[in-house]
């Protein structure tokens, strides 16, 4: 306990050089609540019977403190999960070209809703909604903050009080455990299913749709897939019908495309354009999922509808800010150059990497992932394997691509969980995946001077 008489005190411990330096860029509260919570540790310890450490060991052990404590939460990582669109991971990466757009926005003033040829007020709408009436050639759009949202205040809208008719097989569940009956309800519609889960006919809806339709709705189940004995209803005969029938006809495509993924050699996907040209009265979408831009619920369609949309008051609750909308415009404009499209959007870029380019990228990285890996009694390799776009997005389809893996040698798979740990602790934490007894780093998003970043990093991997 006579130890504690040679404790430095909160002012001795803050004239040393190095916490001067931390009081310069943090602040002298920050620091020393860092000093007196290390202080009030090293007390206990030498209570407890530990030696009294070093003011040198003190003062390092303060700025660790300040490092934790000021490291800011939202972290860029390794996405080397093998899921392109990681919802947990912020799904797309977005392209310079609009980071750079969010960069302007952020620090200036903007003519957000502010009409430089009148002088007048503006609609924030106005910012996207040429390019969103050019790219899938519906009438409006207008924005919001997710596709959820979109789904909440169409609903809201146009069907509040009424009947909204839905194929029992698309009320699927989205991230988080919400579902298409709980945002119905939420927006006072009520929901009315038609058909079974694997097979449902025009008749099933000719059946259904009367006096108290407010609408007939078609989900895009994007995040499942239903294989076998399946039927589903063609939009362009569901439009007719609703509108034989006087009630509008929407599609909620989940994650949007605004082009065909066919000519790049990835899986089809329904885009708005393709719902339009069907029939439809309003197709809502995802911003950043296989669009490849910020978080933004999209919808579009005809004019007096979307008009009806956007004088709903909860239109202002769940609008987008200025940077999202700075973000999708730029995003937004790539679309007119598609030729260069797998180039110059992030998000297809790494769809579309070729498999030979991850493979010889395997290749090189393998001797540094095996010095890494020497002294923890697992095997390095290089494996193909297949990586898959996420966020709900053609869940069936896989990309063939290659990862570094790490198996035990032995029955010591609790080793792999450790080394998962260490990865994550890396100063740029790198995420990757366990199965089957094995953990892999899908490289398909290590891209760029990313790579010489991951080389340096995992040559301090310690147990």
């Amino acid at each position: 306990m006579n130890q504690l008489k040679n404790l430095p005190s909160v002012d001795r411990l803050l004239s040393e050089a190095a916490l001067q330096s931390l009081v310069a860029e943090h602040g002298h509260r920050v620091v020393s609540d860092a000093v007196r919570a290390e202080l009030a540790a090293v007390r206990e310890a030498v209570k407890s019977g530990a030696a009294l450490p070093a003011t040198g060991a003190i003062t390092t052990a303060v700025e660790r403190r300040v490092e934790r404590h000021m490291r800011p939460r939202l972290r860029p990582v390794f996405n080397l999960t093998g899921t392109v669109l990681h919802t947990n991971l912020g799904r797309a990466v977005l392209s310079e070209s609009v980071v750079e757009a969010i960069a302007r926005a952020a620090r200036s003033p903007c003519a957000l809703e502010y009409d430089l040829e009148t002088g007048g007020r503006g609609d924030r709408d106005d910012l996207v909604e040429g390019l969103l009436r050019e790219l899938t050639g519906a009438e409006a759009a207008t924005v919001v903050n997710n596709n959820a949202a979109a789904v909440f205040l169409l609903l809201n809208t146009l069907a509040q009080k009424k009947e909204v008719v839905v194929s029992r097989g698309e009320l699927v569940e989205i991230g988080g455990a919400f579902r298409v009956p709980d945002i119905m309800r939420r927006a006072g519609a009520k929901l009315v299913e038609v058909g079974t889960t694997n097979r449902t006919h025009l008749r099933d809806f000719d059946e259904t749709v009367g006096p108290k339709t407010g609408l007939v709705m078609k989900v895009h189940t994007s995040n499942y897939a239903v294989q076998g004995f399946i039927a589903t209803v063609p939009e362009a005969e569901l439009a007719q019908l609703a509108h034989a029938r006087g009630v509008p006809f929407v599609v909620d495509l989940g994650s949007g495309t605004l082009v065909n993924l066919e000519q790049w050699g990835l899986p089809h996907e329904p885009t708005p354009r393709d719902s339009i040209e069907a029939g439809a009265d309003l197709v809502t979408f995802s911003g950043d999922k296989l669009l490849g831009g910020p978080q933004a619920g999209l919808l579009v369609g005809r004019r007096e509808l979307i008009a009806k949309i956007k004088k709903n008051p909860l239109k202002r609750a769940l609008r987008a800010g200025k940077l999202t909308l700075a973000a999708l415009e730029a995003t937004l404009v790539l679309y007119r150059d598609p030729e260069r499209l797998p180039q110059r959007l992030e998000a297809l870029r790494l769809l579309t990497r070729p498999n030979a380019e991850i493979r010889a990228q395997a290749e090189r990285l393998l001797p540094a992932w095996q010095a890494a890996l020497a002294g923890w009694a697992l095997d390095a390799s290089v494996q193909p394997t297949l990586s898959q776009i996420g966020s709900g997005s053609l869940p069936v389809d896989r990309l063939p691509s290659f990862a570094l893996v790490a198996r035990p040698r032995g029955k010591r798979s609790g080793v792999l969980h450790k080394l998962e740990e260490a990865l994550r602790r890396l100063p740029k934490p790198v995420i990757g995946h366990i199965a089957d007894d094995a953990l892999r780093l899908d490289l398909r998003c290590l891209t760029g001077v990313d790579e010489a970043v991951f080389t340096a990093q995992i040559a301090s991997l310690t147990q």
